[in-house]
């Protein structure tokens, strides 16, 4: 039987850089993944392709849409391949994979195919391709990540009725598509199929989209998205989902009891993510699971099993690639003797949508549920040079600061590449930074990032100086 230091279940983002760590501080590490590539659900089916078909769609709606104001005068018909858009996708996606491949041989890690599970607290069992092999480690990493949610009533058929993971590979564009859930993925995906010509409506059970975040960023994000033609069905609840033929029906409740029936070609149904947890063999194991089927850990990431950790989409807290990052390299450097820090509060968020939204922090609905006494300083993107010169006018960016020591406890923006902004934010925070550190850094002009300024002024005696 092969004996490691370590062995990570499970290749995503919080795995692949859990056993890269791993090997970096002298540990002999093996990975063992079910899937026939590397890279997890973000690398094949979610963060990465996603992104890819956000930048494709977005250049052809620019050339459709912004080009004559650019003094760019398109001669002829515009045309799309839509099947070359996807082979696009696909080929970054190849390119990713290649990318782990790499580092995996780079750093030494012996990588395993198959189905890892438990046959007791110290035997993994790995069954692939070419059998069963039992392979055993002093600790383990449960990385196994997490797959698409759905509500018990609907039949995903994966045709008609799909998940994100369908969605990112059509064979078509829409004529129509009912998203289910107005979460981070179905905007994404939704203001794609929007921008490439279909028809897109959005049920959403409470009463603002992305709602995990700052009341001000969903309305603005809303309002952006009306614009651009997707239609929303609030405070709806989603009764009943069929397939007819080449087409779907979603039926919705309203919280006034008025039915709502949207008839389409395809159903996305994007409800949240659930934990990968089946196969594991926990039975044999001490492990428990939470109520919603996450593996329970301490502060230290450790489950029951002392020498058993988990990370990422299986654990409680957000299902972001970056916060499973973070917590692979906690385990691998405590593993190691380290003392290594994780702050939770200050694990970004990001909807890739255009505009790009983005928060860190507290949001005003928390800090007033819990009393803290603060001031809020806003700046419209609008206001900026930059965003004038690019056309990118939509957004604001809001700063939230303790009312006594100043110290920023949020930021929250949407515009052009809050993506990015929003790691000056993190750092910020990090160092906790009050609005006035912010206010009086020099940012360059003309550039996005003076809103973040800007905002910080008007939170430090509404002294903004370009509104």
């Amino acid at each position: 039987m092969q004996k490691f230091d370590v062995i990570v279940i499970g290749a995503g983002p919080g795995g692949y850089v859990a056993a890269i760590r791993c090997a970096q501080l002298g540990m002999n590490t093996a990975i063992v993944e079910k899937e026939n590539t590397l890279g997890g659900t973000c690398l094949n089916v979610g963060c990465i392709p996603s992104k890819a078909l956000l930048d494709s769609s977005h250049h052809y709606e620019a050339i459709l849409h912004d080009s004559k104001a650019h003094g760019i005068d398109i001669q002829g018909k515009i045309s799309l391949d839509f099947e070359a858009m996807i082979a696009r996708k696909q080929s970054v996606v190849d390119q990713t994979v290649k990318g782990i491949d790499f580092l995996m041989d780079k750093n030494k890690i012996t990588v395993l195919k198959g189905v890892g599970s438990f046959k007791d607290a110290h035997t993994l069992k790995v069954s692939g391709s070419e059998g069963i092999q039992e392979i055993t480690a002093d600790k383990f990493i449960i990385a196994t990540g997490s797959k698409p949610g759905n509500l018990n009533f609907i039949a995903l058929d994966k045709e008609r009725i799909i998940t994100s993971t369908e969605a990112l590979s059509l064979k078509e564009i829409p004529k129509h598509l009912v998203v289910i859930g107005g979460g981070v993925i179905g905007l994404e995906l939704g203001q794609v199929y929007r921008r490439l010509g279909a028809e897109v409506s959005v049920v959403e059970y409470a009463d603002r989209i992305t709602p995990s975040m700052d009341s001000a960023l969903s309305k603005e994000l809303m309002k952006v998205l009306k614009k651009q033609g997707i239609k929303f069905y609030l405070s709806h609840a989603v009764q009943k989902v069929d397939r007819k033929g080449d087409g779907i029906v979603v039926e919705a409740l309203s919280k006034k009891e008025e039915k709502a029936v949207l008839e389409g070609d395809y159903a996305l149904v994007s409800v949240g993510r659930v934990p990968n947890t089946e196969g594991l063999g926990l039975e044999n194991t001490s492990l428990t699971l939470d109520e919603r089927g996450r593996i329970t850990v301490n502060d230290h990431l450790q489950t029951a099993e002392q020498h058993i950790y988990a990370i990422g989409d299986v654990i409680q807290g957000a299902m972001l690639a970056h916060k499973a990052e973070e917590e692979g390299v906690f385990v691998a450097e405590t593993l190691a003797g380290q003392k290594p820090h994780i702050n939770y509060n200050l694990i970004p968020s990001v909807v890739y949508t255009w505009p790009e939204v983005a928060s860190v922090g507290q949001t005003e609905e928390q800090l007033k549920a819990s009393g803290v006494a603060y001031k809020s300083g806003s700046f419209p993107m609008r206001a900026l040079g930059r965003s004038r010169a690019s056309g990118d006018i939509d957004g604001f960016i809001k700063i939230l600061a303790d009312q006594q020591t100043d110290e920023v406890l949020g930021i929250h923006m949407i515009g052009a590449r809050c993506a990015d902004l929003i790691a000056e934010a993190v750092t910020a925070m990090e160092f906790r930074a009050s609005a006035e550190d912010i206010a009086r850094m020099s940012h360059a002009h003309p550039t996005y990032a003076e809103a973040v300024k800007e905002a910080a002024l008007a939170a430090t005696e509404n002294r903004a100086l370009h509104v």
